[in-house]
């Protein structure tokens, strides 16, 4: 199985990545099960931002309403790993839920997206950038 991103859309979150070398940044992924077609930032609210990340509730929540009523479906998140590699954490597997959502991991020159498949452990997913 394979999702398709467009290469402006990788582009963006890799420089948003090297943008923000101090600091995790996070945020939503919208599409289908075929196509990230689009990622909005939010807010990491994580106790350490520098070395994890949390989604901003009220953003979370805001998008699934939308959802509810005909706006873009959420699919997953992204979070960056700055100084590292774009391989799910050992904090990342205690955060997954095994729900089946994407996590794309962005490093400062890579991204590598997940799925997770049950409780803290995540399936690599061929990404094609396209475009």
């Amino acid at each position: 199985m394979a999702i398709e991103i467009s290469s402006t859309l990788l582009a963006r979150l890799l420089t948003e990545t090297r943008n923000s070398p101090e600091r995790e940044i996070c945020g939503l992924l919208f599409g289908t099960a075929q196509r990230i077609a689009a990622a909005t930032a939010c807010t990491n609210v994580a106790a350490d931002p520098h070395r994890a990340f949390e989604l901003d509730p009220g953003a979370l929540f805001a998008a699934l309403r939308a959802a509810r009523i005909g706006g873009p479906t959420v699919i997953g998140h992204y979070h960056s790993h700055p100084s590292g590699v774009a391989v799910p954490s050992t904090r990342d597997a205690e955060g997954a839920m095994g729900d089946g959502a994407l996590w794309l991991i962005v490093a400062a020159h890579e991204a590598r997206l997940w799925r997770t498949s049950q409780p803290g452990a995540f399936v690599e997913i061929a990404l094609i950038a396209i475009g």
